[in-house]
């Protein structure tokens, strides 16, 4: 089965930038299309970026429209989210997911990992 593991959260002033990194391992993760989610304290999971399972046909929430871009590598089994303009709206713990098929809602998605936090101070 897929394992995902993000990295490259932390610490941030508003309008910086910051690349998150999700590791896969295990089989097919060329067969899944991918999505990025997170989730502040005391809000709902929501969703931010997610690419088919060749990379492509991309499609972003409103709220990151233009200042973050989501990118499988598929060779290196790796999914990345590259944020810029960071706000202090978008402190949250990001997780990266896996699905067959593509979509925006949570409950789509089966494989998720532990998560990484991103804090953008104002």
């Amino acid at each position: 089965q897929l394992q995902l593991v993000e990295s490259g959260g932390g610490l941030v002033q508003a309008g910086g930038s910051l690349r998150l990194s999700c590791a896969a391992s295990g089989r097919d993760f060329s067969a899944y299309s991918m999505g990025w989610f997170r989730q502040a304290p005391g809000k709902e999971r929501e969703f931010v970026a997610a690419v088919d399972w060749n990379g492509g046909n991309p499609m972003y929430a409103e709220y990151v429209k233009g200042r973050f871009t989501c990118s499988k590598d598929n060779a290196k089994k790796q999914l990345y989210l590259q944020m810029n303009g960071l706000r202090p709206e978008d402190t949250a713990v990001y997780y990266c997911a896996s699905v067959h098929g593509f979509g925006g809602q949570p409950k789509q998605y089966g494989r998720w990992g532990p998560g990484t936090q991103v804090t953008v101070s104002s």
